[in-house]
């Protein structure tokens, strides 16, 4: 897998920018372009009674976007990363799946709507939609936002988020893509973590002797992992937990300082995917953290 060429959907809301900076260090990892990309919505201009479409609302509406994205190609053009402005009305989750096949991009970026309240999803609707139906690596960010911790609410800033990735792992094909887009990180990462959850359902069904032999054997496969990590010349560090897997993932990012969260979007129990939404989703929607998902 490699990480050249992205798509940055925006709709210029607070700290877009600073999510965009947070990406430079893709660089050292062979990141040569970003698409910017800003979708008007449709309803902000389309037919009303007696007035027909707003034509002089969208010019106004595109030249803002314009002058905004030339200044943040400023920056990329200091960084030494292309760029291309897109701007375009429609409906945003099939446009931005529609440019990025167009576009064919390695990674498309996506920012959570807006601080979240207590107990409140960190993503919202549109992003969700795009998680369901992409078939390529999307990135949930989400740059500064507030979570209750251990009965006190903690605000943490996502700036560094390529520093300490976890790469949480069920052994899937999907996981296995997404230990090879970690591999691609290289320099950008000073140390990663790989965790592994022996989940509740699977620990409640089997014999002590059974549990032991699939603890063994879940932690030969998480060293697999760091070695691997670790000849491509990243320290890697490995962390197998057990119950709800989602919770412990959070955990475990928590515990060991993570600065984003990687997981394979491949579910195995689909009756539970359909109802509940797949563990990776899950990570997307109710952790703190940055969360970059590979189908």
């Amino acid at each position: 897998m490699k990480m050249e060429k992205i798509l940055f959907p925006t709709q210029f809301r607070e700290l877009a920018f600073n999510t965009l900076e947070s990406l430079f260090p893709l660089k050292e990892a062979g990141l040569r372009e970003i698409v910017l990309y800003h979708v008007i919505p449709r309803d902000e201009v389309a037919f009303v009674p007696f007035g027909g479409y707003l034509k002089e609302e969208e010019e106004r509406l595109r030249e803002e976007a314009r002058i905004r994205f030339e200044d943040w190609q400023k920056a990329l053009e200091r960084e030494g990363i292309g760029s291309r402005a897109v701007i375009e009305v429609g409906d945003p989750a099939p446009r931005i799946l529609s440019l990025a096949g167009r576009e064919e991009v390695d990674l498309i970026v996506m920012g959570k709507k807006r601080k979240a309240e207590i107990e409140e999803l960190f993503i919202g609707s549109p992003t969700v939609d795009i998680l369901r139906r992409a078939c390529r690596p999307v990135l949930v960010h989400k740059y500064m936002v507030q979570f209750e911790w251990d009965g006190e609410t903690v605000t943490r800033t996502n700036d560094r988020i390529f520093e300490r990735p976890l790469l949480a792992t069920d052994w899937s094909p999907a996981s296995g893509r997404a230990l090879e887009l970690l591999l691609t990180l290289g320099k950008a990462v000073k140390k990663a973590m790989v965790t592994h959850i022996i989940g509740s359902k699977v620990a409640r069904g089997v014999e002590k002797p059974e549990l032991s032999r699939l603890e063994q054997e879940s932690e030969a496969r998480l060293e697999q992992h760091c070695r691997i990590l670790r000849e491509a010349g990243i320290d890697a560090e490995s962390h197998l937990s057990a119950g709800n897997e989602v919770q412990e993932i959070i955990q475990v990012s928590r515990e060991f300082n993570a600065s984003m969260i990687i997981a394979g979007t491949t579910g195995r129990d689909f009756l539970h995917k359909l109802i509940l939404g797949s563990i990776s989703h899950r990570l997307a929607e109710l952790s703190e953290l940055p969360t970059l998902l590979i189908p």
